[in-house]
């Protein structure tokens, strides 16, 4: 079998659902919906921008869309114009009429679509939210170029009603056509706070050593969904990290016990990223991984062996299609996740399996690396907003994106804007 027919092998997940092929776009920070500094019942709602970026990749034969990332709790984004879902904003009806059309133009030509559920706890902006909440009240370091507020340690009742939120955020996703919804888990978001020893110093049944408490927010929260939404072929997914890649964190073998854990509270997709703002998972590459373009795919190898039913995505550093074809034949994952490279090329996937390209272009080395994550979202709103795309792998479309990224007089920085990619990659 050839390499581009194993990239195409449909993925059938145990509840029926199908995605065409074993693609997937990881949910990446858009920063296109609507915005209102004070007026919480303005933030987060779709604009035509944000379901024409989306059109763009639904046409591009991605076999799995993930939305997102779409908040739960509309005073701790991860930064300005993140879409949002607050059950205490609006109602059920009005977010369904938003988001039905963002579904309906990221299905329209086959692709599975799963939207990303999250919360950014303690990674909030401080210029968004000076005051967020985490597991406990660790201060997160500046990195980024963001700063943090000190967290106050949630209450019982406002953990409590996490699960009401997500819950109610899936169930409009569900009624809007999406196939499932993903819980952002990974890169120091709240519930990886929640899981992180190194973060959460709870005492109560949340927090402390046992992982059995640390975890126990995360499958409250994957029960609520299933709860609310009742149609056995939505997908329920989750982020995790491979490891934190911080000392006393989130670790390989508690990403271990949680896969096999998730496995049989029904989680049948299970996304596999690493590291937290403070401590990026791709900074600790190794050489064999950097060679195998995965900088996580040796933790995948560890943990796949122990999942019967659930898929397994690896996220972050696949350029090439015969060594994403490679990590599927060899069993090391079943999806191969592609972030950064569909801000700039969105029909990556489809030019990859019609043959037209081997792998995604390189930047020029003209781009300077620390800013290749900003000159993303403008790739992103550019896209949205129809304009031709500077492209960072040419040398004029280096200049173009620089010259917006670094104009001649700039304006003092918010912070949000230097961290583009939420997710990582």
């Amino acid at each position: 079998m050839s390499h581009l027919e194993i990239l195409k092998r449909p993925v059938h997940f145990k509840s029926g659902a199908v995605a065409p092929n074993g693609t997937l776009k990881s949910a990446m920070t858009e920063r296109l919906c609507t915005w209102s500094k004070d007026d919480f019942k303005k933030r987060g709602w779709p604009t035509p921008e944000y379901i024409s970026l989306y059109k763009d990749w639904g046409e591009g034969e991605i076999g799995t869309i993930v939305l997102g990332n779409i908040p739960t709790d509309a005073r701790y984004p991860e930064a300005e114009h993140n879409a949002c879902i607050d059950m205490t904003i609006a109602s059920h009806d009005e977010y369904v009429k938003a988001y039905r059309p963002v579904v309906e133009a990221s299905k329209a030509h086959g692709s599975l679509v799963i939207a990303q559920l999250t919360h950014a706890g303690r990674q909030t902006s401080i210029e968004v939210n000076p005051e967020p909440v985490s597991s406990s009240d660790v201060q997160c370091q500046p990195a980024m170029g963001m700063t943090f507020g000190k967290p106050r340690a949630m209450t019982l009742d406002e953990i409590h009603e996490l699960p009401k939120r997500f819950a109610f955020a899936a169930k409009v996703l569900a009624e809007a056509g999406a196939d499932g919804v993903q819980l952002h888990a990974a890169h120091g978001y709240l519930l990886s706070q929640f899981l992180s020893p190194r973060v959460n110093k709870r005492t109560d049944e949340y927090g402390g050593e046992s992982l059995d408490n640390r975890s126990r927010i995360v499958f409250e929260i994957v029960s609520a969904i299933k709860q609310a939404v009742q149609d056995p072929k939505f997908i329920v997914s989750i982020k995790i990290n491979s490891a934190d890649f911080a000392e006393g964190g989130f670790d390989g073998d508690d990403s271990m016990e949680m896969s096999k854990r998730l496995e049989k509270a029904g989680v049948e997709l299970i996304e596999l990223s690493g590291g937290t703002y403070e401590s990026s998972g791709f900074e600790h590459k190794k050489e064999s991984t950097v060679a195998r373009e995965s900088f996580f795919i040796e933790f995948a190898e560890r943990i796949r062996p122990h999942l019967s039913s659930s898929k397994l995505a690896v996220t972050g550093g696949f350029r090439t299609a015969k060594i994403m074809a490679k990590a599927i034949e060899e069993q090391s994952c079943d999806i191969v996740g592609i972030a950064r490279p569909l801000c700039g090329e969105r029909h990556l996937v489809k030019e990859l399996l019609s043959g037209k390209k081997e792998k995604a272009t390189d930047a020029h080395p003209s781009m300077p690396a620390q800013l290749t994550l900003p000159a993303c979202i403008v790739q992103l709103k550019m896209t949205g907003s129809g304009q031709p795309i500077p492209q960072m792998t040419t040398e004029d479309g280096v200049k173009t994106l620089l010259s917006i990224l670094q104009p001649p007089n700039p304006e003092p920085s918010h912070g949000a804007e230097a961290n583009p990619d939420g997710n990582k990659l």
